[in-house]
């Protein structure tokens, strides 16, 4: 059996072991508290580490299969409007929130005696694992939290195995010419399996920014990281990513397509997008 075959079957014994285990635990644990999520990002950590029996309701973006890498779970789910009156209906044990989700409903559910959990942004891996630990904890479920992050270093394995075979060097293009900079977690993504960001070239800020398609073609990165495959443009946001010298230099071939479902939020989604960039760089290289 070739080493990488013999890897990716040890380490799916081994994420199956820790599934076994998850399984186990959860059948003897008691009822855990009952949650809100008020945000796009905890939606998702809620709905993969909680019982269903947990989540009271879910924040108005749960459906939004562009960007929720769980919308078709999220549908079972009551929608909340994201203000902070339908929440207090539900009494629950506690909220889960974004460090960027409107302000005021945040405090206004602290004033009512709520506890509020929130998370930041994630522009890493290691951030990711983090919050997938502490949701974990939170829901009483830190055996799921295990076994997710397991998920995901398999899957860090697995990609560093299979694009280490050929260095490459790609830019992260989104709308309006958006370039995701060195501190994000495309670019985390990327530098974890040793695939180089050419960001730096572009001479943006850390978090990214827009750049202008003379600066993206100047940069000369080997492909193009896009969220989107076809050649549909509903708007100029859309539009900059089909301009006829971006597609002479970038067709098809030359883009790796990485949805931003897989990206948007830090969590067990992160396996999924590794797995992802494996098979789009397995496409394009032949």
């Amino acid at each position: 059996m070739p080493p990488s075959r013999r890897l990716r079957e040890r380490i799916r014994g081994i994420v199956a072991g820790l599934a076994i285990a998850s399984a186990t635990v959860t059948a003897a644990t008691a009822a855990g508290p009952r949650i809100a999520s008020i945000n796009l990002c905890t939606d998702q950590l809620l709905i993969a580490l909680a019982d269903p029996d947990q989540v009271l309701g879910l924040s108005p973006y749960a459906l939004d299969k562009a960007r929720s890498w769980m919308a078709v779970e999220a549908a079972r789910y009551p929608l909340l409007s994201g203000e902070a009156e339908d929440v207090l209906e539900l009494k629950p044990d506690l909220v889960l929130a974004g460090r960027y989700t409107k302000r005021a409903t945040r405090e206004l559910l602290k004033r009512q005696g709520l506890k509020v959990v929130e998370l930041d942004a994630v522009r890493s891996i290691e951030d990711t694992k983090q919050q997938i630990i502490r949701i974990g904890d939170v829901v009483g479920h830190p055996e799921r939290a295990a076994t997710q992050i397991a998920r995901i270093d398999a899957a860090v394995a697995w990609a560093r195995e299979a694009v280490a075979r050929k260095p490459v060097r790609v830019l992260g293009v989104s709308r309006r010419g958006w370039v995701s900079g060195g501190d994000s977690l495309t670019s985390s993504l990327l530098a974890t399996i040793g695939i180089t960001n050419a960001a730096r070239d572009v001479n943006l800020k850390s978090s990214g920014g827009f750049a202008s398609l003379e600066a993206i073609i100047a940069a000369k990165p080997d492909f193009i990281v896009v969220s989107e495959g076809d050649d549909f443009a509903e708007d100029q946001g859309r539009a900059f990513l089909l301009h006829p010298a971006l597609q002479d230099l970038y067709p098809p071939d030359k883009r790796i397509v990485l949805p931003e479902r897989l990206t948007v939020c830090g969590g067990p989604m992160l396996a999924d997008a590794l797995d992802r960039l494996v098979a789009e760089f397995e496409r394009v290289s032949h």
